[in-house]
């Protein structure tokens, strides 16, 4: 049995560990000789590198459907200070250097949050739909990624059945952060926009990459360990020259997370222990 917190124990104590934990965040990236992306274009770039799309309501959460539609707000929030934001070369992109001040002017709403590996209601709850979605676009890029957190937990199916398992990334101020950089000598651009039931996702570069990307698992498979189920997912990505068509894939990393759901009967749960890491 794993030790608890000290703010499990006096949980009083939590709001002083966060304040303690946000300042030594952003100490830390202030010190790091990092030069962040801040600027946001007036203007669109002219070559699209890739666009995607994701339905923001999830009837499937086992929770009251209002904290789906306070996660709408809450992405729209977040979104405002993303849009239109361009990675210059030699720059990084850091998901809460932008977002951390989205809610001065207007405030989050409750929604739902993994709080120590279980789904809870909390402020401004649902922002990691926006880090998904992000990370995902981040992939089909020449952009290098600095810093990236699967969640430890996945609590209810995916709304889109395309996008390959294993290429979220949990974001929590103080803790977990989604970095790339731009190692490139090409400027990058993101834009997030909304309709009614979906949100929508670019990413834009001044010259044309010459690359096309594809994001897959090259296999899914469910382990048991005690009475907990596990899916490892590797995920790979293929890169294929817009040019000659010449094409190389390899293996990016290998996603593992809990999954507390109730999988379909025919699913097949290997026995055994479940690797670290």
């Amino acid at each position: 049995m794993s030790r608890k917190r000290l703010t499990q124990i006096f949980p009083f104590l939590l709001p002083f560990r966060r304040w303690q934990r946000k300042k030594f965040f952003y100490l830390q990236m202030w010190k790091d000789g990092c030069r962040y992306a801040k600027r946001a274009a007036d203007k669109s770039l002219p070559y699209t590198v890739f666009e995607t799309s994701i339905r923001m309501l999830n009837e499937n959460s086992g929770f009251d459907m209002q904290y789906q539609i306070n996660k709408v707000h809450n992405l729209k929030l977040a979104a405002r200070t993303l849009n239109r934001v361009v990675i210059e070369p030699g720059e990084t992109f850091s998901f809460w250097q932008l977002v951390r001040w989205a809610d001065r002017e207007e405030k989050y709403k409750d929604g739902l949050n993994l709080i120590d590996g279980k789904i809870a209601v909390s402020y401004g709850g649902g922002l990691c739909m926006l880090s998904d979605t992000l990370f995902w676009m981040f992939l089909h890029t020449p952009l290098t990624i600095v810093e990236r957190h699967g969640h430890a937990v996945k609590s209810f199916p995916s709304t889109e059945e395309n996008i390959p398992c294993g290429t979220d990334a949990a974001v929590g101020e103080g803790w977990l952060d989604l970095k790339v950089r731009n190692g490139t000598d090409n400027t990058f651009q993101i834009e997030i926009s909304f309709d009614d039931n979906d949100m929508y996702g670019r990413i834009l570069s001044e010259h044309d990459v010459g690359l096309a990307y594809s994001v897959f698992n090259s296999s899914v498979f469910y382990r048991r360990k005690g009475k907990k189920i596990y899916q490892i997912a590797p995920v790979c990505r293929r890169e294929t020259d817009s040019g000659t068509g010449k094409q190389t894939e390899r293996e990016l990393y290998v996603n593992q997370c809990e999954i507390a759901y109730r999988l379909p009967d025919e699913i097949k749960i290997e026995e055994g222990g479940v690797e670290n890491g």
